[in-house]
């Protein structure tokens, strides 16, 4: 049995098929089934530490990307996208795999258009609130549509809607449940003072680094405040922070992280008394399943046109308030800050509110249908 992933460009896209892939393992494990070959195509690895410890094999397929805005790099990307096709369809008939899983975005387009060739299964995945344009050029074929908001559904075609099913988003294992015991020690926090949770997506955000940046000797003054840049901008945030706060009483309050373990993932969730974020879906259904109130800073539609829809379907639950980017001041996000963490009844409200917004299943309910299609078609 063989089964290939695809999708990627952030980790919005390429960790939830990493937590499918797990509960695959488990799944086949405990019914005793023989280990699937897994694969994941795309165009560059994202995390290869991940794929190897789940036994995933990586195999570069070129994708070019499709921006919102005129570019003649737009042009130069779809030949990158031709070349990437033809690759997907060599390298698909030589593996000829049971089914394909595809999560969507630029990377995954190549791929999917290659298993429609070969008509292999295609199985898609839809975090966003409303659907990329990957899904929906792959849903006329896909045999079956997961999705995480209700609200997707009206966007694929009428003839796909027996195909669609709600399963929320899959999570990796180790982020479905949080630490807070020893969080401090490990993370180094002040006692007793509250935390805030800072985190800007797998590539970091620079507009939020900015205002925290800003922002900080009002913050440190409140509370410990864990900050995930991102990995390209940490050694600037270092640095500009040490200036920020020079001689400042607090200043052991901030810790910067460019990227955070697993592990240091569960322990700042665990230790966080306030999360603010940006409003990828997948960040969404983590902090869902923390049950932490939460301020979301979606990216602007005219960069992506999922943030805005995700941050206020989860806002409209009550566990979160949005600060668009374009409103988003240091004076707004402290303000905000210290109105959640000096009023407990708005925290444990918010916090209240977000249970039940994800399926901790989701992962083990894709693994078993994927199983299925790969089973059946493999006979």
């Amino acid at each position: 049995m063989k089964i290939v992933f695809t999708g990627g460009g952030s980790g919005g896209h390429f960790y939830p098929i990493i937590a499918i892939a797990e509960a695959i393992h488990d799944v086949v494990r405990e019914e005793r089934l023989l280990d699937p070959q897994l694969y994941y195509l795309a165009p560059a690895p994202f995390d290869e530490q991940a794929l190897f410890d789940n036994g995933i094999g990586y195999i570069k397929i070129e994708a070019g990307k499709m921006r919102r805005y005129v570019s003649i790099q737009n042009i130069i990307d779809l030949f990158a996208t031709a070349s990437g096709t033809l690759h997907a369809l060599l390298t698909l008939f030589r593996l000829y795999p049971d089914v394909v899983v595809s999560k969507g975005g630029y990377a995954s387009v190549p791929v999917v258009l290659a298993a429609r060739v070969l008509r292999i299964p295609v199985i898609i995945h839809e975090s966003d609130a409303k659907p990329g344009r990957a899904n929906l050029l792959a849903a006329p074929f896909a045999k079956k549509i997961a999705i995480s908001f209700e609200s997707a559904a009206k966007y694929f075609p009428q003839q796909a809607q027996n195909r669609i099913a709600r399963t929320g988003i899959p999570i990796r294992k180790a982020l479905t449940r949080i630490e807070p015991e020893g969080a401090r020690q490990f993370l180094q926090l002040e006692a007793g003072v509250p935390t805030v949770f800072i985190i800007g997506g797998s590539l970091g955000s620079m507009r939020i680094n900015n205002a925290i940046l800003s922002a900080l000797p009002e913050l440190v003054a409140l509370a410990n405040i864990i900050h995930q840049t991102g990995p390209a901008h940490i050694e600037n945030i270092e640095s500009l922070a040490k200036v920020v706060l020079n001689a400042n009483e607090h200043a052991g309050r901030y810790h910067a992280f460019g990227y955070l373990t697993e592990v240091a993932m569960q322990r700042a969730a665990g230790a966080a008394d306030i999360i603010v974020s940006r409003a990828g879906a997948t960040s969404i259904s983590e902090i869902s399943l923390w049950h932490k109130p939460a301020i979301l800073i979606p990216i602007p539609e005219s960069v992506s046109h999922d943030q805005k829809t995700n941050a206020y379907a989860f806002a409209r639950t009550g566990a979160a308030t949005v600060i668009e980017e374009e409103n988003l001041t240091p004076h707004l996000l402290v303000s905000e800050i210290h109105r959640v963490l000096i009023t407990p009844e708005i925290a444990q409200r918010m916090a209240a509110a977000s249970a039940g917004f994800t399926d901790p299943d989701a992962a083990r309910i894709l693994a078993k249908e994927i199983l299925g299609i790969a089973l059946s078609h493999e006979s």
